[in-house]
Formats: structure tokens, C-alpha cells, sequence
């Protein structure tokens, strides 16, 4: 097989830095476990889930004979344009596509490489997609760096598979490598326990389906800054003709919104497409989805500019398991961007975290609706 040049790829347009890579020990391990395997095969028979920068796809892309090309699956959709940047800069365009997670994304593959997620039920729901409709060879190669990675992985590995076994680490990387489909498995893919998996909350008026792919945050369940939203909801941009669920997650504010204010447009945008999914699973099981767009987007920078009359905000405060409040205010400057002026941004955000010089700064005039021991509720108006 041919030499690869990880050195060449980047991360943009996700942040770049000196310490910052797009590529790292798990995924040089996961290549150098699986090359053996793939030798002779063709780029159709091998698949990648999980790829954050395109660093596995890309090398099977470029190491791999010619013979169809390789499909890949990624949740963050900033994940999928590094991919296509750096598989133009490396003359790689076309040697893949993108898919969903689902059958066609695995049939007939002989080989998946597999970045392993920190959601169980993530990892619960590509396993039981990849045993259910991949080769019956197939054999799964699951890395990660070390310091990410449970003995709980491998116990869900092992309800769909019957070997899985443990590679010996290098760099602080490791490797599972996973044989053997179980015919049970297979079977639970039409089961009543497939994934989205889905749960009604009466308590929220009308009464509202949520519904959850696999790593979807807080899955069926609400958490408790959505569930104090909701309780004001109604008070949220009254005349508001069109309006936007930024960062919707599996869609309940914007679901909520359509079931209650049936004549008001609803976007919902998130950069997940597990959130997306799961956004518009929740919209059909509600039967709103006449009234809700559901988009996969980076802050919802394909929305228009000052389109919306109010934007719902529910922002996220941790990268993986650090405090990070750089995506928040990305958000909070996108949702400025997106409002009309006179439109309203109503946010709930941890009570420990001020964001109100930055809501006042980059919308407008910021006033606090509620607040109890863990969250606040703002509405800022934009100028």
C-alpha cells in the first residue's frame, strides 16, 4: 500500500493552532490495525464512522486501490467540510461519500473503521446498524485514545458481536477489533427497541413526543434548562412569524412552538446529524412537519440574514468534558445575525455564566425573565 501523508491534512474550518492536529495516535493505530485486512479489497468494501477530520477516509481513499469509492459517516457537519477541504488538497474528492447512518451506509462492507464515540447509545445504535446490514465478514476496527475509552464499550460491542478483542495500546491509543455479527442482532434492527427511540411527556402542553437517536443529548428525556423554556414559551415573540431552535437538539422547543403557534414558520438547526435525526423524528411523531424545517448547518449559517422574528436558545457549555463558552457565544452572534431588528432572542443558560455583556453587546437591550438555582432565562431584543 502506498505511503500516506497525515502531515498534510487540516482542520479547517474548525480552530486551528500550534497544539491543535487533525490527526492523532488513534487514527494512525486504527490504519496500521487495519491494513492487513484491507489489503486486496476495494474502496467500496470499506467504510468509516466517526471521522472527525477525514484522516481515515482520506487514507483509505489514498491507500486503497481504485474499485468504487469509500462511504463515511460524520456527526458534525463541520467534521464533513474539513473532509472535503482536505481531500481536495490532496486530490480526493472523489474517492468517497457521505452518508447517513443507516443500511446503506454498511451493505456489503467487509471493513468498517470506527472512531468510538463517548455515547454508549451512540455506539449502541452503529453497532446494531453495522451488524445488522454490513457482510457478515465484516470486521470492525473501534479506536480511540486511551483516556476515552470504557470496559462498558466493549460490553455493548459484545451484544452485537460475538469477538471482540482488545489490541495492545500505543501512544495512549488503543484498538478493538470486532468479529462476527450476531444473528440477533440483526434481527433487532426491525425490533421495537431500534433506534430512534421515542417517549411522550403529557406534561409538556399539548403533550409532546420526543424522540432520540443514539447520543442525542439527554436522549427522550427534557433536560431541566429546555424544561424552564418551556415553561415561558409562551411569552416568547407573541407576533413572531418566523422562528429559529438554534442549536435544537432533538427538536422539543421547536416542536413545542409548531404544536402550539400552528401559523409560525419553525426552523430547527443544529451541526449534529444525530440531532437532526432526531429533530425530525420528533417533528413527524408530533405531526408538525408542515410547520418545522429541520436543518443540518454550522450555527445556522445558512439561514438568512435578519429573517427571523425570535430565535430559541438553549446554548451548550462544555467541550467534551471542559468548560468551553466559545460555541455559546458563536451562537449568540449568529442568532443577532439571523434576527430582524425588533426580534427577540429568549436564552437559558446556566445561572453560574454571564452572558449578558455578551447578549447586550452582540443583540441588543437584555432583560432576565426568570432564574432559579441553576438557570436564567434572558430576552434580548435586537436593535
Amino acid at each position: 500500500m502506498a505511503e500516506f501523508e497525515w502531515a498534510r491534512l487540516r482542520r479547517w474550518p474548525d480552530a486551528e493552532a500550534g497544539n491543535l492536529f487533525a490527526s492523532d495516535a488513534a487514527d494512525r493505530l486504527i490504519a496500521d490495525t487495519a491494513t492487513a485486512v484491507l489489503d486486496g479489497m476495494t474502496r467500496d468494501e470499506a467504510v468509516v464512522v466517526g471521522d472527525s477530520y477525514g484522516a481515515l477516509t482520506l487514507w483509505v481513499a489514498g491507500v486503497v486501490p481504485e474499485g468504487g469509492v469509500a462511504r463515511v459517516h460524520q456527526d458534525a457537519v463541520v467534521a464533513a467540510r474539513a473532509l472535503d477541504a482536505n481531500a481536495e488538497r490532496l486530490g480526493l474528492s472523489g474517492a468517497y461519500r457521505s452518508c447517513a447512518l443507516d443500511a446503506e451506509l454498511v451493505r456489503g462492507a467487509r471493513v468498517v473503521l470506527l472512531r468510538l464515540p463517548k455515547s454508549l447509545d451512540a455506539l449502541d445504535e452503529i453497532a446494531g446498524v453495522i451488524a445488522a446490514h454490513a457482510d457478515p465478514a465484516v470486521t470492525v476496527f473501534a479506536g480511540g485514545m486511551q483516556k476515552h475509552l470504557t470496559v462498558a464499550m466493549n460490553d455493548v460491542l459484545a451484544r452485537h458481536f460475538e469477538r471482540v478483542d482488545v489490541g495492545l495500546a500505543r501512544q495512549k491509543a488503543r484498538v478493538l477489533t470486532v468479529t462476527g455479527p450476531k444473528a440477533a442482532a440483526a434481527a433487532s434492527a426491525t425490533a421495537a427497541e431500534s433506534w430512534p427511540r421515542r417517549q411522550f411527556h403529557p406534561d409538556i402542553a399539548p403533550g409532546v413526543w420526543v424522540c432520540a437517536h443514539g447520543g442525542a443529548f439527554a436522549g427522550t428525556r427534557i433536560d431541566i434548562g429546555t424544561r424552564f423554556l418551556l415553561s415561558h414559551l409562551d411569552e416568547a415573540g407573541p407576533d413572531a412569524r418566523v422562528a429559529v431552535d438554534l442549536a435544537c437538539g432533538t427538536g422539543v422547543l421547536a416542536t413545542t412552538l409548531a404544536l402550539r403557534r400552528p401559523g409560525v414558520r419553525v426552523i430547527a438547526t443544529d451541526q449534529s446529524a444525530v440531532a437532526v435525526a432526531s429533530a425530525r423524528a420528533t417533528a413527524e411523531a408530533n405531526g408538525v412537519t408542515d410547520h418545522i424545517e429541520v436543518r443540518r448547518e454550522d450555527a445556522g449559517d445558512g439561514i438568512p440574514d435578519a429573517c427571523a422574528d425570535l430565535v430559541l436558545l438553549n446554548p451548550p457549555f462544555h467541550n467534551g468534558s471542559a468548560l468551553d463558552l466559545r460555541v455559546g457565544r458563536m451562537l449568540v452572534a449568529a442568532a443577532s445575525r439571523m434576527l430582524a431588528p425588533g426580534g427577540e432572542l429568549w436564552t437559558v443558560h446556566n445561572s453560574h455564566l454571564d452572558y449578558k455583556p455578551v447578549l447586550r453587546d452582540r443583540v441588543g437591550p437584555t432583560r432576565q425573565v426568570d432564574r432559579n438555582a441553576k438557570f436564567t432565562i434572558t430576552v434580548s431584543t435586537r436593535r
